[in-house]
C-alpha cells in the first residue's frame, strides 16, 4: 500500500500500514485498501469542522504513535482489580494485541460465539463478511478510516437465532506501553430473538500517552436484544476516540450504558440507525472528569421507521479546568410516525474553570411523533446542600455526597453488581479528589 496523505499527521499514523500481513479474505484486504485511500485523502479535525468545533486535537498531533507488533507482557496479577466476575467469558488485549494467556474461557450456551477476529476471519467468514467495515462506513470520519485500514486485531461475536446468554461477555483492552496506537475492532451480530450483554472495558496500567481508536459494529436483527456497556478507563495521558454504529431491524431492543472517566482528550461517537419498525433504546451516558481533561459525545438517533421508541440521559461532572462536550442528535426520517423520543442533558460544574458545552437537537419529518429534549448546566443545589448540612454533615461531605449521587444514579442501571460496586467507589474517589 502506498502512502500517500495530504496531511502530515496522517501520515505519520499510517506509516506503519504497509506492514501489516495480508488477511486470511480478500474482501478484507479490499476494504482496508478503501479504507487506507480514504484516510490519505483526509485531514485531522479541527475546531473549524462543525462535528469538532468544541475539541482541539492539536494535542494529539503533538504525540507520535505506532501499533505495536507485539505486546508488553502484562501478569493475570495485572489485570485482577479488573476482572468481572459474574462475566461468562473474558477476552484480553494487550495495546491492542491478544493476550489469549489473560483470557477466561467459560462454558458458552450453544449458538453464541466469541471468538478473535483474526480466527473469525477463517472459520466464521460468511458471518463476518456482511458486516465487517460495513455497518460503520468511513465517509467523513477520519478515525474510523484509520481503524479499518489496520483491521487486523478485535473479536467477532455472534449470537445464533434465540440464543439466550444471562451473563456478560467483558473485553478487557489493557493499555501498557508509551507512545503505542491501538486499533481494536469489534463485531456483535444477534440474530432474531437472541440475546446478550456485553462489556466493552478499557483500562491502563499505568500514566503513559497513547492513543486508543475503537470501532465497534454491531448489528441486531428482529425482536433481538442487545446491552452495550461501554467503560473508559485510560491513562490521564492517553487519547481515546471511539465510534459505534448500530443497526436495529423490527422490534430490536438496545441498550447502551457508557461510562468516561479517564484519557487526555476522549471522544466517543454512537450512531443508531433504527431500519425496521417498533424498535426500543435506552441510552445512559455519564462522564467524570477534572484537571484538563476534555470528554466530548456525540450521539445520533436516526429514526428511519415508525412506532421507534428512545430514552436518552447524559449526566457529565466535570471539575478543575476540565472540558465536557455532549452533542446529541434525533432525526426522525419522513413516515416514521408514532415515534417517540426524548432526550436529556445533564451537567454538573464543581469549580469556576469548569466548562461544558451541550448541544441537544431534533430534527423532524414527520408529523405525527412525541420528542422532546433539553439540557441544564449548574452547580450543587444550596437547598440539598443546606439540608445535609442542617443534619450535621460537613460541608465538604455534604457536597461529596451530592455529586457522587448525580453520578451514581445513571452507574445504577448496569446490571453487573461487581462493576457497579467498582465504578461506585471509583466515583467517589473522583469526587472527593474534585471537591
Amino acid at each position: 500500500m502506498n502512502v500517500t496523505a495530504t496531511h502530515p499527521y496522517v501520515a505519520a499514523l499510517l506509516a506503519g500500514s504497509a506492514a501489516l500481513p495480508k488477511s486470511p479474505a480478500a474482501w478484507l484486504d479490499a476494504r482496508r485498501a478503501a479504507a487506507l485511500e480514504r484516510a490519505n485523502a483526509l485531514s485531522v479535525p479541527t475546531t473549524r469542522d462543525e462535528e469538532w468545533r468544541f475539541t482541539d486535537l492539536t494535542p494529539l498531533t503533538k504525540l507520535q504513535v505506532q501499533p505495536v507488533a507485539a505486546a508488553i507482557k502484562v501478569s493475570a496479577a495485572d489485570i485482577a482489580t479488573h476482572v468481572v466476575p459474574e462475566a461468562a467469558m473474558r477476552l484480553v488485549f494487550v495495546d491492542g494485541v491478544p493476550a489469549p494467556e489473560l483470557a477466561q474461557q467459560g462454558a458458552l450456551p450453544a449458538g453464541v460465539t466469541v471468538i478473535a477476529m483474526s480466527d473469525a476471519l477463517k472459520s466464521h467468514a460468511a458471518l463476518v463478511e456482511p458486516h465487517l467495515a460495513k455497518l460503520a462506513g468511513v465517509g467523513q470520519e477520519l478515525f474510523t478510516a484509520l481503524n479499518t485500514a489496520f483491521l487486523q486485531h478485535g473479536v467477532f461475536i455472534h449470537l445464533s437465532k434465540d440464543a439466550q446468554l444471562k451473563a456478560p461477555i467483558h473485553l478487557l483492552f489493557v493499555a501498557a506501553g508509551n507512545g503505542v496506537a491501538a486499533y481494536p475492532r469489534c463485531l456483535i451480530v444477534a440474530e432474531s430473538g437472541a440475546e446478550a450483554c456485553v462489556i466493552e472495558d478499557y483500562v491502563a496500567l499505568g500514566d503513559e500517552a497513547y492513543l486508543t481508536n475503537a470501532v465497534t459494529e454491531i448489528a441486531v436483527a428482529p425482536n433481538a436484544s442487545l446491552r452495550h456497556i461501554k467503560l473508559q478507563r485510560e491513562s490521564q495521558k492517553a487519547f481515546h476516540i471511539s465510534n459505534c454504529a448500530v443497526t436495529l431491524a423490527k422490534d430490536a431492543r438496545f441498550q447502551s450504558h457508557a461510562v468516561t472517566l479517564g484519557a487526555r482528550l476522549s471522544r466517543n461517537n454512537l450512531n443508531i440507525s433504527q431500519q425496521g419498525e417498533g424498535v426500543n433504546v435506552e441510552i445512559d451516558g455519564l462522564a467524570l472528569i477534572g484537571g484538563r481533561q476534555t470528554a466530548d459525545t456525540h450521539t445520533l438517533v436516526d429514526h428511519a421507521k415508525a412506532h421507534g421508541i428512545c430514552r436518552q440521559t447524559h449526566k457529565t461532572i466535570v471539575g478543575g479546568a476540565g472540558h465536557a462536550v455532549f452533542n446529541g442528535k434525533v432525526f426522525v426520517r419522513e413516515g416514521a410516525q408514532l415515534t417517540d423520543s426524548s432526550q436529556q442533558s445533564r451537567n454538573l460544574l464543581l469549580s469556576d474553570k469548569a466548562r461544558v458545552d451541550t448541544k441537544p437537537q431534533l430534527e423532524i419529518f414527520a408529523d405525527d411523533v412525541k420528542c422532546a429534549h433539553g439540557a441544564a448546566v449548574g452547580q450543587l443545589d444550596a437547598e440539598h446542600l443546606f439540608y445535609l448540612k442542617s443534619r450535621g454533615l460537613p460541608e465538604a461531605q455534604a457536597r461529596n455526597l451530592l455529586t457522587y449521587a448525580f453520578g451514581a444514579e445513571i452507574i445504577d442501571h448496569i446490571p453487573v453488581p461487581s462493576l457497579v460496586a467498582a465504578l461506585e467507589k471509583l466515583v467517589m474517589a473522583r469526587t472527593e479528589a474534585s471537591l
